[in-house]
């Protein structure tokens, strides 16, 4: 089983960037799938999931707006595309199939100018 995240990287703030995640190893379309991401020094903080068939999605009151969660059951990849963003999104984000407990390796997003 494997999740391999892409797409982090240094964006000034109000920029814009779009994080995928391919998954390896199982059936992608059976599972819910979530993004976490752990900024330094504080917890993990749950920031978006979106159901296995792709109908209900939520967010974290701090994303609402801004970010959106998609997936293609095909391509088995769920997406989390990111706009207006601020210096307080700086984290690693992780791609998360919440059922089976399978995580990512992380990618880091920076928001600076």
């Amino acid at each position: 089983v494997q999740l391999v995240e892409s797409g982090g990287g240094l964006v000034q703030p109000g920029g814009s960037l779009r994080l995928s995640c391919e998954a390896f190893g199982f059936s992608f379309s059976n599972y819910p799938m979530s993004w976490y991401r752990q900024a330094p020094g504080k917890g993990r903080e749950l920031v978006a999931d979106i159901s296995s068939g792709g109908g209900n999605t939520n967010y974290a009151d701090s994303v609402k707006g801004r970010f959106t969660i998609s997936r293609d059951n095909v391509k088995s990849t769920v997406y989390l595309q990111m706009n207006s963003l601020k210096p307080e999104d700086t984290a690693v984000y992780y791609c998360v199939a919440p059922s089976v407990n399978y995580w990512g390796q992380g990618t880091q997003v920076t928001v600076s100018s």
